[in-house]
C-alpha cells in the first residue's frame, strides 16, 4: 500500500514532496489536499497520467479533468481568450474555490478527454498544493473519489477508495478550509466562460460551489446569465 505522509510534520513534509514529484514526473499518480477536498493528480502534459487518473477514477474520457495552476499567469499560457470580467473575477477569487471553464490555446500539446477545445482552471489556496504545482506546472486534478462515491474529506478517505493506483498520498490534517464551514458545500464553483469570451453570451454557473452565485454576481454584474444553472 503506498505510503501517506503527514504535511503537518517538516519531514514527513519533505519526504512526501519530493516522492510526489518524482511520482508525477514517472507519470504517477499522487493524492494532494486543496481548500476544498482531497484531489488526485496527474501531469496534464502526459496523456497516459491523465489516463491512468480516470481509470483510478472509473470515469470515463467524456468527463475530462479539470487543471490546476500555480498562479494568474498561468492562466494566459493555458487559456486562449480571457476576458477582462474573468480577470476580475479570478483576482476576486484566487487562489481559492473558483474554477473557470475557457477555451484552451490551439497551441497546446495534450491530451486530457473530450474537452471540445476548452480547459477548466483553478488556483487552489491550500499551501501544499501550491507548492507541489510551482514544482511540477499544471496538474490534472480530480476530487479523490471513485466516480459515484462522496468526495475524500481525508487521505485516509482517498486511500480506501483508490489505494496501490496512487503512488503518494500527501495528508495536511484535514479536508480543506474555511470554505466548508463558510458554504457548507466541499466543491469549488465552476464558471463557464466559453460563450463569453466569444461574445455570444453571459458567464454561466454550471456547478454551485463554495463561493456564492451572490458573490460572482457582485464582482461581474449583469454579465452573470440570470438562469444559470
Amino acid at each position: 500500500m503506498a505510503e501517506v505522509y503527514d504535511c503537518s510534520n517538516p519531514t514527513e513534509l519533505l519526504t512526501g514532496m519530493r516522492l510526489a514529484r518524482q511520482a508525477i514526473g514517472r507519470g504517477e499518480l499522487v493524492v494532494i489536499p486543496t481548500d476544498t477536498v482531497y484531489g488526485v493528480a496527474a501531469d496534464a502534459f502526459s496523456p497516459d497520467a491523465v489516463q491512468r487518473l480516470l481509470d483510478a477514477k472509473g470515469r470515463g474520457r467524456t468527463s475530462p479533468p479539470p487543471v490546476l495552476i500555480p498562479d494568474e499567469a498561468s492562466l494566459g499560457a493555458l487559456a486562449e481568450r480571457v476576458p477582462e470580467k474573468v480577470l476580475d473575477l479570478v483576482r476576486a477569487f484566487w487562489p481559492g474555490g473558483l474554477t473557470v471553464i475557457l477555451p484552451q490555446r490551439q497551441t497546446l500539446d495534450w491530451d486530457i478527454g473530450e474537452t471540445q477545445g476548452t480547459v477548466a482552471l483553478r488556483v487552489p489556496k491550500n499551501p501544499v498544493a501550491l507548492e507541489l504545482l510551482r514544482e511540477t506546472g499544471p496538474l490534472a486534478v480530480s476530487s479523490a473519489n471513485k466516480t459515484g462515491a462522496p468526495a475524500a474529506r481525508t487521505a485516509a478517505d482517498a486511500q480506501a477508495m483508490l489505494g496501490d493506483s496512487i503512488a503518494v498520498y500527501l495528508n495536511d490534517g484535514g479536508a480543506g478550509t474555511d470554505y466548508e464551514q463558510d458554504s457548507g458545500r466541499d466543491s469549488s464553483t465552476i464558471v463557464d466562460a466559453v460563450r463569453f469570451s466569444a461574445g455570444r453570451g453571459g458567464l454561466r454557473i454550471v456547478r454551485h460551489g463554495v463561493i456564492s452565485d451572490e458573490a460572482i454576481r457582485d464582482v461581474v454584474g449583469d454579465a452573470l446569465e440570470t438562469d444559470a444553472t
